[in-house]
């Protein structure tokens, strides 16, 4: 379990006693694991909840502007949850590592693409087609957390279409 607190923290080696006010403070206000396990487990299940609320305004007709803020804050509360267990500093490291960057920045210009089509330009059909491409990004962006996924992927659509 201690492995796995590491490796999720972002620490991979054994901690060594540091010294300083740094150091100190930051052990002070860091959670217990317990305590974030419950956050992520919260924060997680509030952002599916948002999504799926945000698809019953689509399916009941009450708005593709409820549907796209809902969906859209739904995906943003679930990313929102990883820094539970890995800390915000951590998370935001990772999201911005070399082999993701490019997924982070897409999902993030569809997060506001998404937003701006529904709530500015009220267009259902462009927050739409912001919604999908949105979905797509956060699934590239998901698999770039899992090794060789993104090259299976990859190798299966290109099976698919030759």
């Amino acid at each position: 379990m201690d492995k796995l607190r590491r490796a999720l923290s972002g620490d991979d080696s054994q901690r060594e006693e540091q010294s300083g006010i740094m150091p100190q403070l930051l052990e002070s206000t860091t959670l217990s694991w317990e305590t974030r396990i419950k956050g992520f487990i919260i924060c997680f299940v509030i952002g599916v909840l948002c999504s799926v609320l945000g698809s019953l305004f689509l399916f009941m007709h009450k708005g593709m502007a409820l549907f796209a803020v809902f969906y859209t804050l739904g995906n943003i509360v679930s990313i929102a949850s990883t820094c539970f267990l890995m800390g915000p500093v951590n998370q935001v490291k990772k999201m911005f590592a070399p082999t993701r960057v490019i997924a982070t920045v897409l999902v993030i210009v569809m997060f506001g693409l998404t937003l701006f089509a529904a709530l500015w330009l009220q267009k259902a059909g462009l927050a739409l087609l912001f919604v999908i491409i949105q979905s797509l990004a956060m699934t590239w962006y998901s698999l770039s957390y899992i090794p060789y996924a993104r090259d299976a992927v990859k190798k299966t659509v290109s099976a698919c279409i030759a």
